[in-house]
């Protein structure tokens, strides 16, 4: 299914048929809207053991970040201003088209809604909308199913669009994000708005020019440490000049220390990785 095919619905001169609202009480009754190890004798605190990697990979990070300091500084000092802005220019207009190619049906869906937000000049509302709809989803787990439920009535999939847009919140004068969702509703898939929030971030980022720095830890860092990682990250040559957008993630399974991942690079850290690097050498020596 290409895209125009898809989105002739969210055409905003398209307007939509009166949605039933009948099924508000109905959709309302269905859905409102840490173990200790055995050996700590023979190991470190934990915290002391992460907070010495955090130490560590930030001197790392400051020290790649002192190889462009003075490149940087020297161009930028030598760049002139290329021409003077005139105040009655207008303003240019969205390229409609994705940034970056996405895969998948949501990410299909994605894609849709950002041409019909960037040709309607609606992008950063969309964004917002999305954003308070998925932390929506992800607050309550009672909505997934429902939505994922193949036998919705048509009042159900009206009552169900109704409640969406009340929590997407923001002004949605062009209609584009409640044709959206009619178009998910239509087609039976509105259990896919999850993935679809999702993979529209990516276009966002992409369209901002950011980076996403996905850092991953044994257990939950505390925001200083983290905005300490990310001006490290950012003055360092891993981030390119690039905004950087921070994604935390915690799995235990790294044992401790940090996994950092920016762009199409990974900077392992973690405790479970140096086991594993132990391991072979001992098994390589024997």
């Amino acid at each position: 299914m290409t895209i125009e095919i898809l989105f002739r619905q969210l055409a905003p001169a398209g307007e939509l048929p009166n949605l039933n609202r009948s099924s508000s009480a109905h959709l309302e009754r269905k859905f409102p809207v840490d173990s200790h190890s055995t050996e700590d004798q023979h190991r470190e605190d934990s915290h002391t053991v992460q907070q010495r990697e955090i130490r560590c990979f930030v001197n790392f990070c400051q020290m790649m970040s002192s190889r462009l300091a003075r490149p940087v500084l020297a161009a930028t000092t030598r760049q002139a201003p290329r021409c003077a802005t005139r105040s009655y220019a207008a303003a240019a207009s969205i390229d409609p088209k994705p940034p970056v190619p996405l895969f998948g049906v949501d990410g299909t869906y994605a894609s849709a809604l950002y041409t019909a937000a960037a040709k309607s000049s609606t992008l950063d509302s969309i964004a917002r909308s999305l954003t308070s709809l998925h932390q929506v989803l992800k607050s309550d787990a009672k909505l997934s199913p429902i939505l994922h439920a193949p036998s919705l009535s048509d009042a159900d999939k009206s009552a169900i669009i109704a409640e969406l847009e009340k929590h997407a919140g923001g002004s949605d004068k062009q209609g584009t994000m409640k044709n959206f969702l009619h178009t998910l509703a239509e087609n039976n898939r509105l259990g896919l708005l999850e993935g679809v929030c999702e993979k529209f971030t990516e276009l966002m980022s992409a369209y901002r020019g950011e980076m996403e720095l996905v850092i991953t830890s044994a257990q939950k860092l505390e925001d200083r440490v983290v905005r300490r990682l990310e001006t490290a990250i950012g003055k360092s040559e891993y981030s390119q000049g690039k905004k950087i957008k921070v994604v935390t993630k915690v799995n235990p399974e790294i044992l401790g220390g940090l996994v950092v991942e920016i762009g199409d690079r990974t900077i392992d850290y973690s405790v479970s990785a140096k086991i594993a690097k132990l391991n072979k050498l001992l098994t390589d020596t024997v």
